[in-house]
C-alpha cells in the first residue's frame, strides 16, 4: 500500500495542531491557558477547511494518516 500524499502545506498546519494540543496538555489546569486553546481552535479550522478536502479522493477519513505524516515531519525536525 502506498502512503497517501498530502500538500506540505497541510501536513504542517496539522503538525502545528499537534504540537499545540500536548502544549495545552501540559499545562496545569486554570494556567491561563485561552491562547493556547485559541490557537488550537484555530489550527484546527485551517485543517479542516484546507482545499485538499475539496479535491478528488480527499476526505476527512485520512486523518490518521495526516497525523502520521505530521508526526513523522516533527520527528525530523526536532532531530
Amino acid at each position: 500500500m502506498t502512503a497517501l500524499r498530502f500538500p506540505e502545506d497541510l501536513v504542517r498546519l496539522q503538525a502545528a495542531r499537534l504540537a499545540t494540543y500536548q502544549e495545552l496538555a501540559r499545562q496545569p489546569p486554570g494556567a491561563g491557558n485561552t491562547l493556547l486553546r485559541r490557537r488550537l481552535i484555530r489550527l484546527s479550522a485551517e485543517v479542516s477547511a484546507h482545499p485538499y478536502w475539496r479535491t478528488p479522493g480527499g476526505s476527512q477519513g485520512q486523518l490518521a494518516e495526516l497525523s502520521r505524516q505530521a508526526r513523522r515531519l516533527g520527528w525530523t525536525t526536532a532531530a
